[in-house]
């Protein structure tokens, strides 16, 4: 997909990666890029920052009603939507001790929010005969997150889900695309290393920690190849091959990091 001429959504879009989005689709000619977000005001800022091609919207992406509503209004602004950024997510940085809540608040915001995205854009989507789909998933979805079992856990899924999603629709013209970054230079990580999160000292440790516009730079390049899994961090796919030729070697690894930083 180029992106010139394109209508975008990116929800969690008014900070960190989602906001480097926002704005590198708007230098892309994006003929119009909504910025979604929880923090309306913030949003809104950014839009007007963006300048006429961007509007904003502020949304709930666990209320399923909330989406179908974001898509309804731009839609009858805009016409379409040629391309929607799942970027929301949240971390708990809690393993055993995580609450029933912070399981919950995972599983909506990481996974039941790329659901409801695709049940309310697919169908303009299919109508038209073709679509993208931008998972944010987390290079956690392929490896894994210490120190934070509901991150973990539920990245998998969204790797899963856009997975389905890939394997589902593919053949009817939807692309689908999953972003699996390593370490980020966003809040998230920046509160994790303040803390000392054994997770976050690891996640700094193994490799790069990129900029939210170097990550846009790497989605743009696999928006334009429609590759499925788009890695900023390329080292994360040999990390995946280890893991999957033998497990038990990695999870040894993955154990002596745990001890190192933990």
């Amino acid at each position: 997909m180029e992106l010139a001429g394109r209508v975008a959504v990116v929800t969690g879009g008014a900070g960190g990666i989602g906001a480097a989005l926002a704005r590198r689709f708007v230098a892309e000619g994006a003929t119009a890029v909504v910025v979604a977000d929880l923090n309306g005001p913030a949003a809104e800022t950014l839009a007007a920052e963006l300048g006429p091609s961007a509007a904003a919207v502020p949304v709930d992406v666990t209320v399923e009603a909330q989406v179908q509503d974001l898509v309804d209004q731009v839609q009858r602004r805009f016409g379409r939507i040629d391309l929607f950024c799942a970027n929301a997510g949240i971390t708990t940085g809690a393993g055993l001790a995580a609450t029933a809540d912070d399981w919950s608040r995972s599983w909506q915001v990481n996974v039941l929010a790329h659901v409801y995205a695709a049940r309310a854009v697919l169908p303009g989507m299919l109508a038209r005969g073709e679509g993208y789909l931008l998972q944010t998933c987390s290079a956690a979805g392929l490896l894994t997150a210490v120190g934070d079992a509901p991150y973990a856990v539920t990245k998998h899924a969204a790797v899963g889900f856009a997975e389905w999603l890939a394997v589902s629709y593919g053949d009817r013209g939807i692309r689908v695309s999953a972003l699996c970054p390593q370490g980020v230079r966003t809040p998230l990580l920046d509160h994790g290393l303040a803390s000392g999160h054994a997770g976050a000292l690891i996640t700094a440790a193994s490799g790069a920690v990129l900029t939210p516009e170097q990550v846009a730079d790497a989605v743009v390049a696999g928006l334009a190849d429609e590759r499925f899994l788009i890695l900023p961090h390329p080292e994360v796919a040999g990390y995946a091959r280890r893991k999957v030729a033998d497990p038990d070697a990695w999870l040894a690894a993955m154990r002596s990091l745990r001890d190192r930083h933990g």
